[in-house]
């Protein structure tokens, strides 16, 4: 009898969060409110560092984009960014005007290399936002010397990065000017849709909260579950709707109590698959340095320079075996928009040019059990030929 298919990622959704959703369900309170307010208070305390200000969110482009916005950022000015990144990183930069500079990765850890940040920088960069690609941190040092050489601004696009250490600090506590989290469903965490944007700057938290809502000096929760007639408010921006409701922020309440529980279920399947890929002619995923935690939010398997199965071919001999996968990704010098609009060519980016030929993710999820795993190394090895 066939197995079921194996799909590429699930969300790992337990009883405490029913219950808290049910909860807010039952409030009365179900947009940002109550359980929201609670939810930043426990990422911030969950990140630990001295005076991080947490602002939820509909998702992490909406995170990214108020960052941008409350750092000035505008037309005529360039912010560098990796082209081995999803679009959001980059499209945000151009809901504000400014221009995108994409430029190559570090082969080696997959995130975007700092030399090349560095000869990116001209007259007109104003900010930088670097990728800790699939769960693994940039290199952080190198890239804030940069920034600080140049009088730069940092924001981290931390989608695939909770819990994540660079230097044993995490990642939202190191010297950027923000960092932003996402919780979609396929995230280490979800709320189903959902981002966290995390900073020190009070007056870059302030701005946030503001612009999150329609530029409104006091949100829905303040008015009114005042105790005195408070419904006074001034729109004093034009703001827009990237609020989180109570609903997602439930479920937030409770991934983050397990996000360590997760991320050790990760990095067990992901240091499986180096065990068992370890003596076929693939290049497994970049691994953390001694004492550092990776997210392992993917897991990005390359075909070696011995393998003559194209990675089409190698994917859909996967599917065939009843097994999800995906490419992340499709780099954006390759996108029509991005590659029109900048005239990009893939010799520009060798190093994600040759990445992303090669390369498949592989399901690593936490509802995944040790026979999953099993069959999911089974399946390369059989679609390898090995």
């Amino acid at each position: 009898m066939s197995l079921p298919f194996l799909p590429y990622a699930l969300p790992d959704i337990g009883e405490e969060e029913i219950a808290e959703v049910v909860d807010a369900l039952r409030s009365g309170w179900i947009t940002t409110g109550p359980k929201t307010a609670r939810f930043e208070r426990d990422f911030a305390e969950f990140l630990g560092g001295p005076g991080l200000h947490a602002v939820a969110v509909n998702s992490a482009t909406a995170g990214l984009h108020l960052a941008l916005e409350a750092l000035g950022i505008g037309p005529g000015d360039e912010v560098i960014t990796t082209t081995h990144t999803f679009t959001a990183t980059a499209e945000v930069v151009r809901y504000l005007g400014a221009d995108v500079k994409l430029v190559d990765i570090d082969p080696a850890t997959m995130n975007i290399d700092p030399a090349a940040v560095e000869a990116a920088v001209t007259p007109r960069t104003r900010a930088l936002i670097p990728v800790h690609y699939a769960g693994l941190a940039a290199d952080m040092p190198a890239l804030l010397a940069i920034a600080r050489r140049h009088g730069l601004k940092v924001v981290e696009d931390a989608a695939h990065a909770l819990p994540t250490t660079s230097g044993g600090q995490f990642v939202g506590t190191l010297g950027s000017d923000a960092t932003v989290f996402s919780f979609y469903a396929n995230k280490t965490i979800t709320t189903g849709e959902g981002g966290m944007l995390v900073t020190r700057d009070e007056v870059l938290a302030r701005r946030a909260k503001v612009m999150r809502l329609h530029g409104m000096n006091r949100d829905a929760f303040d008015r009114f579950t005042a105790k005195v007639p408070s419904w006074y408010y001034e729109v004093v921006a034009p703001g827009f709707k990237y609020n989180m409701t109570d609903v997602a922020a439930a479920m937030g309440i409770h991934q983050l109590r397990r996000a360590h529980v997760f991320q050790q279920k990760r990095a067990a399947i992901a240091a499986r698959y180096h065990e068992a890929f370890a003596g076929l002619p693939l290049i497994t995923a970049p691994r953390p340095g001694p004492g550092e935690l990776h997210a392992w939010h993917l897991y990005a398997l390359r075909l070696g320079s011995r393998v003559d199965l194209h990675r089409d071919a190698f994917i859909e001999r996967l599917f065939e075996l009843g097994i999800g996968c995906s490419v992340h990704y499709i780099p954006l010098h390759l996108q029509p928009y991005w590659r029109e609009r900048y005239a990009l060519q893939p010799a520009q980016f060798p190093h994600s040019q040759q990445a992303y030929e090669r390369q498949v993710s592989l399901p690593i999820y936490t509802r995944m059990t040790d026979a999953d795993v099993e069959r999911v190394i089974a399946a390369v090895r059989q679609a390898l030929g090995a």
